[in-house]
């Protein structure tokens, strides 16, 4: 199957109140256990690299990677997607390259760490939103800054975070500033900020409404119930990971992720894309520790991989399965990018 552009696999999940979990990869390992859970549960998946990806493993490899994965799974549509992108040269090199998808972060500025003003982000995210959309491929932006309630700050991921103290206006997407986004830049889906953070020490408790405020989710969809949100920062952390790692040297100190029912809850007030990297990361990493740690004299990678992709596959399957993606991916048949782009063009998107 040819990959998938992030707008349409977005809308057939709208129309089948479904979300769509994005998982961030790196390297083969990863995109190899993340597309096995998928073809096991016949599920669409969104794979998405950061620029610190790109920066690791190579755009040339990445795509190429990407494009094995969908011929050995043909029945698994696929959306490539940039994560965190800074600026247009970002995003369009990133379309260069094959990506079907970007995402235009103009909540921070290009440094990545610089909250920016409103104007700037319509203005930037308009104008890749607009030269994308030239060739088929969809667009994300992100309004609002990604940060604890609790502490006020942000944690960084692959160089993404904003710097300093932040106050609850600014870690909370406003609703009539999202539809007046939405309406001036184009975008096909929408970040919001509700009080997730990047990273593994989101919540210092188990969070509720007054440190995750999943009610600010649904006030923007009942503003714009037309308009794909999304979930960034979205880990669960599970416990079992947690202590997978602490048992086998790691000291991680506990901590608390984002409930996979409270995200079930955002999947039912319209979110449709949620980002999951340092779940994955914790499940091979975890694996990892427990290999060196039960067999220290083992140095063949496979010894480690083929454990830490299991696990990797087993959190993935999960995912699809608690985001109702399951059992979606055989109706889906791919619109072709030319396609897509007429349609944007005639304004039928």
């Amino acid at each position: 199957m040819s990959l998938i552009t992030l707008r349409q696999l977005l809308d057939d999940a709208a129309e089948h109140g479904y979300g769509v979990p994005a998982f961030n990869i790196n390297d083969m390992e990863q995109g190899l256990a993340i597309l096995r859970a998928a073809a096991a549960v016949d599920a669409p998946v969104i794979v998405q690299a950061s620029r610190g990806a790109r920066s690791y493993a190579g755009d040339v490899m990445l795509r190429h990677m990407v494009q094995a994965l969908a011929e050995m799974h043909p029945s698994v549509p696929i959306c490539l997607h940039q994560d965190h992108g800074n600026n247009e040269a970002t995003c369009l090199s990133a379309i260069r390259h094959g990506f079907t998808s970007v995402m235009m972060d103009g909540s921070l500025e290009a440094d990545m760490k610089t909250p920016a003003s409103f104007e700037y982000n319509v203005d930037i995210t308009a104008r890749v939103a607009q030269t994308a959309h030239w060739v088929g491929a969809s667009v994300e932006g992100e309004l609002g800054v990604l940060g604890s309630l609790e502490t006020g700050e942000a944690a960084k991921e692959d160089g993404s975070g904003a710097e300093g103290k932040l106050g609850r206006e600014d870690l909370l997407t406003n609703p009539d500033q999202a539809a007046d986004f939405v309406a001036r830049t184009g975008v096909d889906a929408l970040a919001i900020a509700c009080g997730t953070s990047h990273g593994a020490y989101k919540f210092s408790r188990r969070p509720d409404g007054e440190i995750l405020a999943m009610d600010r989710i649904a006030e923007i969809h009942a503003r714009i119930p037309g308009v794909h949100l999304v979930m960034h920062g979205s880990s669960s952390v599970p416990q079992y990971l947690q202590d997978l790692i602490n048992a086998h040297g790691g000291e991680m100190p506990q901590t608390y992720g984002v409930p996979v029912e409270e995200i079930e809850r955002g999947i039912a007030s319209g979110v449709r894309k949620v980002n999951i990297d340092t779940d994955c990361r914790m499940a091979m990493t975890g694996q990892f520790r427990k290999v060196a740690a039960e067999a220290p004299r083992e140095f063949d990678p496979r010894k480690f991989m083929i454990p830490a992709m299991a696990e990797l596959e087993a959190l993935c399957r999960d995912r699809f399965e608690r985001f109702g993606a399951a059992g979606q991916a055989s109706r889906i048949k791919p619109i072709p990018l030319d396609d897509m782009a007429e349609r944007y063009a005639k304004g039928t998107l």
